[in-house]
Parts: structure tokens; sequence; C-alpha cells
């Protein structure tokens, strides 16, 4: 599913404010992982009224409704893509992607010439998707809870 030409898109950086609908929209769009990994992925646990003054959200709106997220963090050498969620009755529509190129647009815009990220190992579709967009798997990290797998992208 795609877009629609009438859909009235608006991107636009979180506020303060918003850290309640960002939670929302994170434990909503997480949920279907719980019964895969037997817990609640980090972002469903997060203190967004914290994250939202420490990170940048940006937040897409269609037609008015939060539709999707992308929680970025700048580093030292590379901007870190720390969260990207979409709500499920938006997804597949190509709102990830979008808010991945926005998040290397940012990056750019910063000057660094590395995005990074990481996400469960066991989240496959999303590692084949930022595969699909030109991500390396860099390594794997074991922690208590399972597998992290860390990607990157040159730019």
């Amino acid at each position: 599913m795609i877009l629609i030409m009438s859909d009235t898109l608006e991107l636009r950086q979180a506020k303060a404010t918003d850290a309640a609908a960002i939670r929302e929209l994170t434990r909503t769009a997480y949920a279907k992982w719980v019964p895969l990994i037997g817990r609640e992925p980090k972002p469903m646990t997060a203190d967004y009224d914290a994250a939202v003054q420490k990170h940048r959200f940006d937040l897409l709106h269609i037609d008015g409704m939060l539709a999707a997220l992308i929680e970025t963090i700048r580093e030292p050498d590379h901007l870190l893509v720390e969260n990207v969620a979409v709500s499920p009755a938006f997804q597949g529509r190509g709102l990830g992607r979008k808010l991945m190129a926005h998040a290397e647009t940012l990056a750019r815009e910063l000057g660094f010439d590395t995005i990074r990220l990481y996400t469960n190992q066991r989240f496959v579709e999303n590692i084949e998707l930022y595969r699909k967009l030109g991500y390396r798997l860099d390594r794997e990290e074991v922690v208590p809870v399972g597998v992290v797998t860390h990607m990157s992208k040159r730019l």
C-alpha cells in the first residue's frame, strides 16, 4: 500500500508536550514483538518525558493523526537512529523508509558521513528492510535479554 495523493503529510520536530503521544505510538507499534521475544522491547519501556528533552524526535502526521516517528541522537562521529515506530494503522505505506531517508538527510546536514542503528536480532523483517536501504551488519552483541544487531550506512 502506498500513500494516496490526497493524504496530507506533516513532518515536524517534537516538543516536550508530545511525550505522551510518542509513548502511546511506540507502545502500539512495538506490541507485535512481545510474543516473539517474550518481553517488551526497549522502546516500549523508555522514559519519553526525558528522551524528548535529550534526543530529536521527528513526528509524521497524516491527515492530522500521528502515524510514525523517528528518534535520533547526535553522537560525536555519527547520527544514531534510536527508534523508528509506525502505527499499525499506517504500516505498509513506506513511512519507515521515508523516516529513514529523513534521518540520512539530517545526518548529512550535521556533517556526518555515517548513520548507525541497532535492533533486536529476532526482528528479521526490520533487519531486511535496513539491508535493502543500504545498511550493513557491523556486529552482534549478546546482552542479558538477547542479541543486539548493530548496523550502519556510509552516506
